[in-house]
């Protein structure tokens, strides 16, 4: 096949970013299919150029680097144009590049413009990738406001579900949404992934901050910010620290909207348990995961926020670390049924203090529980297994002819698959 890909933030492991798609690309590849993935440069990923655009090659896929930088620390209207310009020469590929197959990866919701351009000017067969609810979560989060705006919103959100053969979401909770929303049968989740040789092989370890030893930090990674409910970590240092516990850290490593002033913060009130390195490749970034007491996977207490599916959830899993965070949704599940974490309250920095106490005072049980987490993980988060699911999504898609049912394509989709979340 032919494979299209649209995505604004591609990484490999070199970058600070989520690397699904060069994952799953990379695995297509090797199985023989063609795939070339037209994207820009997130300033957390390892791409650079020096053109407009550039054609470059990682590990066999053809990435069409597309000279336009995307930050979480641009101000809302930057991001927007940064978003629309991406879709506008997008486009091009879209009406251009020979494709069996368009996948158009959300977010940006944009996206969906060079993906609706391929399906109906050209007449490929477009999956929709979700990777967030949008514009639900912008709504809830209020950084969508205007009723215009919205409905304008909602209603593309629509027309590339309805315009898709087939919609790939990241999450249960996703998948349920958008089905009892919309009641598209053609949906199927496919969570994020981990790389389980790079996350799960054991390394010494290493690192020359002082305050750092191993099993004596919880770990955060990513961006550091409001929807990362980043004040909760720092509150829970402060905890730790009144309670005379300075020898539980809180590691966070990072960048982001509130970096700056939590580390002011933190400086001027004394908190030296609250650190924050600075970003770092996935290579790099193994060692601090897989040494960690537990991972911090924290979001602000919103109910769209229970559908996320952040990298560092999986990622944390496949390298042994238990897992807290503070969602309400599938995750919450997840580690109830398999015992790999805890689920506490966004609200609450004082609740996650005394976990962080009790899991370090009883190290053993806390070695176990992420012992289970990585078995689990390596049977259902394994990026080959998830690469191959997806696959089987796109050749399905690829050989159905107008008058198979999606509910029939999703049977022999739910049919084939070896594992169930």
């Amino acid at each position: 096949m032919k494979i299209l890909y649209f995505y604004q933030n591609f990484s490999t492991p070199k970058g600070s970013w989520g690397t699904r798609v060069y994952e799953f690309a990379s695995n297509w590849v090797k199985q023989g299919h063609e795939v070339t993935v037209v994207t820009s440069i997130l300033s957390k990923s390892d791409l650079t150029a020096t053109k407009l655009i550039e054609d470059q090659y990682f590990d066999g896929i053809h990435v069409k680097v597309l000279n336009i930088v995307t930050d979480n620390k641009h101000s809302f209207y930057k991001r927007i144009w940064t978003f629309l310009l991406y879709s506008i020469l997008s486009s091009y590929y879209a009406l251009t590049i020979k494709a069996d197959v368009v996948i158009a990866s959300s977010g940006p919701i944009t996206v969906g413009i060079p993906g609706l351009i391929a399906r109906y000017i050209r007449g490929r067969k477009l999956i929709f990738e979700t990777r967030d609810l949008w514009p639900e979560g912008a709504i809830e989060l209020g950084i969508i406001k205007n009723r215009l705006i919205k409905n304008i919103s909602y209603w593309f959100e629509k027309q590339c579900y309805k315009a898709s053969s087939y919609i790939v979401t990241l999450s249960p909770g996703m998948t349920k949404n958008i089905f009892q929303r919309f009641e598209f049968e053609n949906i199927v989740d496919v969570t994020n992934a981990a790389n389980i040789p790079l996350f799960s092989t054991p390394r010494p370890f290493t690192t020359t901050h002082p305050l750092l030893k191993p099993k004596q930090y919880a770990i955060y990674t990513g961006n550091i910010g409001m929807v990362n409910n980043s004040y909760w970590l720092y509150e829970a240092a402060k905890a730790l620290h009144k309670m005379g516990r300075q020898d539980i850290v809180i590691l966070l490593i990072g960048e982001g909207q509130q970096r700056e002033e939590l580390e002011q913060k933190a400086f001027s009130e004394g908190i030296t348990n609250f650190i924050r390195l600075g970003l770092m490749p996935k290579e790099n970034l193994v060692t601090y995961v897989q040494h960690a007491l537990v991972s911090l996977v924290p979001l602000k207490g919103t109910p769209i926020l229970d559908t996320s599916s952040p990298n560092k959830f999986f990622e944390s899993l496949a390298a042994g670390v238990p897992v807290v965070q503070n969602t309400q949704g599938w995750m919450k599940d997840f580690l109830e049924e398999h015992h790999a974490g805890y689920t506490l309250d966004p609200n609450d920095p004082d609740q996650l203090a005394q976990t962080l106490i009790e899991l370090s005072d009883n190290l053993a049980s806390t070695i176990a529980m992420g012992e289970r987490a990585q078995i689990i993980a390596k049977a259902l988060f394994d990026k080959d297994y998830l690469a191959d699911k997806m696959l089987r999504t796109l050749q399905v898609v690829h050989e159905m002819s107008a008058e198979v049912s999606p509910q029939s394509v999703t049977s022999e989709l739910h049919q084939n698959s070896t594992v169930k979340l």
